[in-house]
């Protein structure tokens, strides 16, 4: 269960500070963006806290509970910032670039200067010039990545079922973009959209209906 105990490592080695708990969804996916979300939690403010109790790693959460703290994290949170990329931005600086992309696009976007930022995973941003730490499996240990990673997995499900009301063919409301059965069988049937990744394995792709390959 993610708590605090790295952000208060973090301030009691270097006192008060703006900490980020930073995370993305959807980079493992076939089709739609990748978002990233940066959040600060209101740290010296334990009433607004315990209306966080239950923030855990997204994939750990029911779409159901994943809606509900979203709305109690952008209720209480002291300031948050969400940014993404695109389909096409993937494709052609790759996803780890993306990623990073708008993980920065996040920080920068937040209405107060982050001073320490906690990232999920193996992940450094070295265009910003500020103390960070990578932590692996954050999202399940560190309360403001998880924080970050239901507010980047909530948005990010609800542009894919955008998407899905205006490509209905491929079901992206219930699998997300991810490489289901169900989205390869509708691939192998339609071929793919403009917001698939076309750089991805298993898409060999040109646009086009009957243009998709398996690799």
């Amino acid at each position: 269960m993610a708590d605090l105990s790295i952000e208060t490592a973090v301030l009691n080695q270097h006192g008060p500070l703006h900490i980020a708990g930073i995370d993305e969804a959807g980079r493992g996916a076939l089709a739609g963006p990748v978002v990233a979300a940066a959040v600060f939690l209101p740290l010296d403010n334990p009433n607004a806290l315990a209306q966080l109790a239950e923030v855990n790693d997204s994939k750990q959460l029911t779409p159901a509970t994943r809606e509900s703290l979203f709305s109690r994290i952008t209720h209480h949170a002291s300031a948050y910032a969400i940014a993404l990329e695109p389909a096409e931005v993937i494709d052609e600086i790759g996803i780890v670039p993306a990623t990073k992309r708008a993980m920065v696009t996040a920080v920068t976007q937040l209405p107060l200067p982050a001073q320490y930022l906690l990232i999920d995973g193996n992940i450094h941003l070295p265009t910003l010039n500020l103390p960070q730490q990578a932590i692996i499996r954050g999202d399940g240990r560190c309360l403001s990545i998880a924080a970050a990673s239901i507010l980047a997995k909530v948005t990010r499900d609800r542009l894919m079922v955008e998407l899905d009301a205006i490509y209905p063919d491929y079901g992206f409301a219930r699998h997300k973009g991810y490489g289901t059965a169900v989205h390869l069988h509708a691939l192998a049937q339609h071929g793919p959209c403009p917001h698939h990744r076309y750089t991805f394995a298993p898409l060999k792709a040109v646009p086009g209906k009957g243009q998709f390959l398996f690799g």
